[in-house]
Order: C-alpha cells, then structure tokens, then sequence
C-alpha cells in the first residue's frame, strides 16, 4: 500500500477538570524517528504512545505534542510537623520547670515557627482519580489524532500512486518501445555485416561458418531481450507491491535502483535509430518516480 509519509493531525477534547490537545506532524525519514512533549501529569502515557505510534507508521520522523491545561484549582494542603512539636513541647516543660518561662504554646506560636508547619499546594492531577481520568482521556485523544493522520497519509498516497502509475506506465511504454528499435537496429547490423561480407567475396573466399559466427556474436552484443525480460518482471512486482497491504516505500526504492541498471544496461548494449532518445526518456521517468518514492512509507 502506498501512503505518504507527510500528515497532520490536531485534536482537542475541554471538560470541567482540564482541556487536552494532541497535534502529530509527520515527515520524511529513512526510519520510524518519535519526538515526544508529554506534560509530566501524563508521563505515564509515554511508553504506551511510542507502542501507539508505531501501529500507525512504520517509517517517518513523526512529531507528537500532548498539552495539557488544568481548570480545578490547586489544593492547598496544611502538615503539621509531629516531631518537631513532640520536641517543642518537651523543651518548653523543662523551661517551666525552671521557671524561665510561663504559659502554654498556643496555634499562633506554631505559625511563626517554619519548622513547625508546611503549606503544600498540589494541583489537581495530583488527585489518583483526576490523574487515571487525564490519562485515559490523552490516550483516546491520541488514538483520534494517529487515526486522522493516517486517514491523511492514505489520502495523500493515493495522489502519489496515481502520479507513480503515470509514469510507471510511461516509462514500461518507452522500455518496450526501446525494445522495438533495438530489435529493428539488431536485425540492420546483421545485413549491413551480410552485405560487407558480399562485398569481400568478390576479392577473398572468407569461411562461411566463421563469418556466420561472426554476425551472430556481433548481433548477440545488441541483444536486450534478458534486460527488457526483467525490466517487465520489475514492473509486475512494482504492482504486487502497490497492492499489498505493507508499507512499500523502501521496496519500491530499491526496486527503482533495479529498473535504472536495466535501463543503463540497456542503453549500452542497443543499438537502433532513436534508441539513445527513447533512453534519456526513460531514465527522465525514473528520476521522477524516484523522487516520489522518497514520500512513500
């Protein structure tokens, strides 16, 4: 299957405890490269995503951003200190004792000692239920997001299949058309060969079986019929791989690389009126295919 590996996706989800955002952008690369923003409330979610992402995308440099914006307000959290106090009381009974000082310690003598109270304020996804609610939420939002991405890479590929068919048909077209003025070329260097050797009898008996031999070696060397038989087979599997449901893009780049050497093969050994035309055509093709194929997951 051919999808592209370029893709945006943005999704967002608001209730009364806090509003998500998830924005994936995807791009070209040789491999599956995961940038991840995780705020550290969903942090949890972090090993789980890059297992998402990778049920989506096989290769591509994939941005992932999850924001996270909290509307409860931070819960504001009193701890009294038990053995600083137990320890505060202690010394004040000994202090009595002796006389130095009178009274009992009152709620406002613990307030000016820093040692005796902390004040914490932990936000809401402190909170273990708000904390599983938030992860769950990010989670569905960032399956949405990998769904809509993926909805758009298809869409976009099918745009690039149906430019690389173009130019798979076209250049199949001029292979065999290629095929055709080097049969025509071949069968020209043999007379042109047979009237040479004509021409010579008039003055020398050359051997008939060693000039027979001759023109069939010297034929045999604009022979494409090996090359022109793999180039067709390539263009049969380029088709089965298309329709395959597995990402193709790197198959289908090598495949790329062994259509040009059947092309350059080719363009040495034939021989034929606009044959080197009909081969500057055909690697033109395949430059422009092996440019898309770059897009290709």
């Amino acid at each position: 299957m051919i999808k592209s590996m370029t893709g945006f996706a943005a999704v967002t989800q608001e209730d009364e405890s806090a509003s998500l955002a998830v924005t994936i952008r995807a791009v070209n690369h040789r491999f599956l490269d995961l940038q991840l923003r995780v705020p550290q409330a969903l942090a949890a979610l972090e090993t789980e995503v890059r297992t998402l992402v990778a049920r989506y995308v096989a290769r591509g440099r994939v941005e992932l951003s999850l924001s996270l914006q909290l509307r409860q307000a931070s819960t504001i959290e009193v701890e009294f200190n038990e053995q600083f106090g137990r320890a505060l009381e202690a010394a004040l009974d000994r202090a009595r004792a002796r006389g130095l000082v009178t009274g009992g310690l009152t709620a406002g003598d613990l307030l000016r000692l820093p040692q005796a109270l902390s004040i914490l304020e932990r936000p809401p996804a402190d909170d273990e239920t708000l904390a599983g609610a938030l992860v769950n939420t990010g989670r569905q939002l960032i399956v949405r997001a990998l769904s809509e991405l993926d909805s758009m890479r298809k869409h976009e590929g099918e745009h690039l299949r149906a430019d690389l068919d173009a130019h798979k048909a076209q250049v199949a077209d001029l292979v065999e058309r290629i095929a055709s003025a080097a049969d025509e070329g071949r069968k020209a260097i043999e007379q042109r060969l047979l009237d040479r050797v004509g021409e010579l009898r008039a003055v020398i008996q050359p051997d008939e079986t060693l000039v027979a031999q001759e023109v069939v070696r010297t034929a045999a060397r604009s022979d494409i019929s090996e090359e022109t038989a793999r180039f067709r087979a390539h263009v049969a599997h380029w088709d089965a791989l298309v329709h395959s449901a597995e990402p193709c893009g790197r198959k289908l780049d090598f495949l790329l690389q062994e259509m040009n050497r059947e092309v350059n093969t080719i363009g040495a050994k034939a021989d034929g009126l606009r044959v080197s035309e009909l081969i500057i055509a055909a690697k033109a093709e395949l430059e422009k295919m092996r440019e898309q194929v770059q897009n290709v997951e």
